[in-house]
């Protein structure tokens, strides 16, 4: 398990060496790269600022990191988010999940990726040319991650 809050940008590959590394039992890894976009809501953006609380923010992270493994039978999980000021095409995420089997390590992904959308504690301020503006939150990510609701 790897979590990761940082300002500076990462490399995937070498991400992704250091998390498969003499691991053979591995069979399978899936990942999620986010990226600043140009665009939000038909308006132009020229950055995204994204804001967190140290501390609480990697154990949320961590409590999410989690529930993907007492779900899906994985071999490592990664979670690296970025925040400070970035620029359309910076990267923001990187979810990687590897198990023994592609099933457990898509769906593994897919859940954190959408988890960290509703239940990470960041706050994102996008700058468009009519000033900056605070990313409220979406009805479709909170649908996204009901899915992965347990059946009471």
């Amino acid at each position: 398990m790897t979590v990761k809050v940082q300002s500076e940008d990462f490399d995937v590959g070498a991400e992704l060496a250091v998390m498969t590394g003499g691991k053979t039992g591995i069979g399978g890894v899936t990942l999620f790269v986010g990226l600043v976009r140009d665009m939000a809501g038909g308006e132009s953006v020229s950055a995204m600022t994204l804001e967190h609380y140290p501390g609480m923010t990697e154990r949320q992270l961590e409590a999410i990191e989690a529930e993907a493994r007492a779900r899906w039978p994985l071999d490592d999980a990664l979670i690296i988010h970025r925040y400070g000021r970035l620029e359309p095409g910076d990267r923001i995420v990187l979810v990687a999940t590897a198990s023994a089997h592609r099933e457990a390590a898509f769906e593994s992904c897919h859940f954190l990726i959408d988890w960290l959308k509703t239940k990470a504690p960041f706050w994102k301020m996008e700058a468009t040319p009519e000033g900056e503006r605070w990313v409220e939150a979406k009805a479709s990510d909170d649908t996204a991650a009901a899915r992965w609701a347990k059946p009471a």
